[in-house]
């Protein structure tokens, strides 16, 4: 048994409960992962909070998805893979594309395989990226600028995925169809 509740927008937190009612329009329903962390308030929005900023950074609309699924999948989040999986076949991803981003592979592309092996160097060394693997990444095409903007995705997407993780939260049906596991 869970000690986290699956919150609705009448159980939820009062300062939780505008959120939620936004969260269930955009989907047409509520994930449980955003009703388990309506019990903390502030957690929800944070995580809304700092991604609403990582989707106002240059970085394009595919590009946040490499950096999200490589936070999910490093720290497991089969949830956020879900999730982001679908993100990715609606913006027309290859499949290609979105297998190796599951399977935390080499990308075909170089410019996103630069910056998901950045956006992994950002975790594994907790943002003290040797100069080597930033110039590698600035010799990508990227900005400076862009190098910050993967810590702020790897700072929301951190937060989603560890309460996703502590919460136990289970894989909604809609999101069946892109149900992940890890590697063994």
């Amino acid at each position: 048994m869970s000690v986290f509740t699956e919150h609705t927008a009448e159980t939820a937190p009062a300062a939780a409960r505008r959120t939620i009612e936004g969260v269930r329009g955009r989907f047409g329903w509520l994930p449980t992962p955003v009703a388990l962390m309506a019990e903390s308030p502030q957690l929800l929005a944070g995580f809304f909070t700092a991604n609403a900023g990582f989707e106002q950074t240059d970085l394009a609309p595919l590009e946040r998805e490499v950096v999200v699924l490589a936070v999910a999948t490093t720290y497991e989040c089969h949830v956020c893979v879900a999730l982001h999986t679908g993100t990715l076949t609606r913006l027309g991803a290859s499949d290609e594309l979105i297998a190796a981003l599951r399977s935390a592979t080499e990308l075909p592309e170089p410019r996103l395989e630069a910056l998901r092996r950045f956006t992994l160097a950002v975790l594994a060394h907790r943002g003290a990226v040797p100069d080597g693997e930033l110039d590698d990444f600035l010799a990508a095409g990227y900005q400076p600028r862009h190098a910050l903007d993967v810590v702020l995705g790897v700072g929301a997407y951190t937060m989603s995925t560890f309460a996703n993780r502590l919460t136990r939260a289970p894989l909604d049906p809609p999101l069946a169809a892109h149900a992940w596991t890890p590697a063994a």
